[in-house]
């Protein structure tokens, strides 16, 4: 497949994404960087809340294995308007295989699109990786 062979994502996944782009802004902007994920995490869904999305934080992707379903497979943190899924961190460090997680949380879900977003960061811009399958 070529770059220019990859369907479009809708108007609704567009809106979505750009929901998340700018509430990890909100966030950072006003908390810095430094904090526990897990703050936000709590901080980013409220924005989303109030910006109308549905949101399902830390839910469980269930992996079949050997025809067998197993419910506690993976879990990824947040999941907007059942549409974009959002892996948050608050680390210095990258790790490459954070990406490989959110491609395989993206492939086990059959979403299109997701987002890499580490908010450890001085400038919120340069932790932020979208990810379009």
């Amino acid at each position: 497949m070529h770059k220019g062979d990859f369907k479009p994502l809708s108007a609704e996944e567009e809106r979505t994404g750009k929901l998340i782009v700018n509430a990890a802004y909100v966030v950072h902007k006003a908390l810095g960087p430094g904090l526990l994920e897990k703050v936000y995490e709590v901080c980013f869904c409220h924005v989303l809340i109030k910006d109308k999305c549905s949101i399902k934080r830390q839910l469980d992707i269930p992996i079949v294995f050997d025809g067998i379903v197993f419910e506690e497979g993976l879990r990824l943190d947040v999941m907007v308007n059942d549409l974009a899924i959002c892996e948050l961190k608050a680390l210095e460090t990258v790790n490459p295989v954070w990406e490989a997680q959110l491609l395989s949380h993206l492939k086990l879900t059959g979403k299109r699109l997701g987002y890499l977003i580490n908010f450890n960061v001085p400038l919120i811009k340069s932790g932020i990786k979208r990810i379009i399958l």
